[in-house]
């Protein structure tokens, strides 16, 4: 799919991490792009960085109404071509934890977020997306890239939620894009390895240099611009379609 002024991207969780650099990799492609994240300040900050063609909106990805109106206020902006989803959290947790059985609302949450959320905002989009014209020969109206983890496949001890929610995503990947490619619409899931986000930037740095040297190759943490990167290669790609892709430079993650 080729980008140009009239295209519109929605990227949830874009104000930081895997988000900010897809947004600012798709701006650069020529879209449009709408930035929708919980944080207002920081996603503010980083529309404003990209320029005329970035516009930030607040989503919380759980919310049917927040979904509603950041897919409606993209079709305003032009013809809904893409949507990547990025917005995503880990709450690690041990089922048997030192004084008992742990928290369901802890678990619940997660996979409200990772993967309800993510699902929220697929219909949503999808909806949108369906309605354009097609823009290549065999009829392509849209894409749309999910963000699972190596997680879904290798989870380690304390990640049940973020595994199961992780899961959840690569399950439906194959379903979704089989009902929408009678509009043309593809879907594709990419599951990062160990990648240098927010969530890993809060690790020691002794941790984070352990995670790195655990790649076989490279032994580093990967970037958020390398994930943009695929997202891009997906998106000129119409081949590709109901697949997982992981990026992670080879690393299969131990049990902790």
């Amino acid at each position: 799919m080729q980008l140009d002024q009239g295209s519109v991207a929605v990227v949830t969780g874009a104000g930081s991490g895997l988000g900010a650099a897809t947004a600012s990799r798709l701006v650069a492609a020529g879209a449009t792009v709408l930035l929708a994240d919980m944080d207002d300040e920081r996603g503010k900050q980083t529309a404003e960085a990209l320029g005329d063609r970035a516009r930030f909106v607040h989503c919380d990805v759980t919310s049917p109404d927040d979904a509603e109106a950041t897919a409606a206020a993209a079709a305003e902006l032009g013809a809904v071509r893409v949507l990547v989803n990025c917005a995503g959290i880990n709450l690690p947790a041990r089922v048997l934890g030192k004084s008992g059985p742990s928290d369901l609302d802890r678990f619940t949450k997660v996979v409200t977020v990772n993967l309800i959320g993510t699902f929220n905002m697929i219909r949503t989009v999808s909806y949108r997306m369906s309605s354009t014209e097609p823009v290549t020969p065999s009829g392509e109206r849209g894409v749309i890239v999910n963000t699972a983890s190596v997680a879904a496949f290798e989870g380690q001890v304390g990640q049940a939620s973020y595994s199961a929610s992780k899961g959840g995503v690569v399950g439906m990947t194959l379903p979704i894009a089989r009902e929408l490619a009678s509009f043309g619409v593809r879907v594709m899931t990419i599951a990062p390895g160990v990648f240098e986000t927010p969530m890993v930037a809060a690790l020691p740095e002794d941790t984070k240099r352990s995670l790195g040297e655990s790649v076989p190759f490279p032994s580093r943490l990967g970037t958020a611009d390398e994930y943009a990167r695929l997202v891009m290669s997906i998106l000129d790609n119409e081949m590709l379609n109901g697949e997982v892709i992981r990026l992670d430079g080879a690393i299969r993650m131990p049990p902790r």
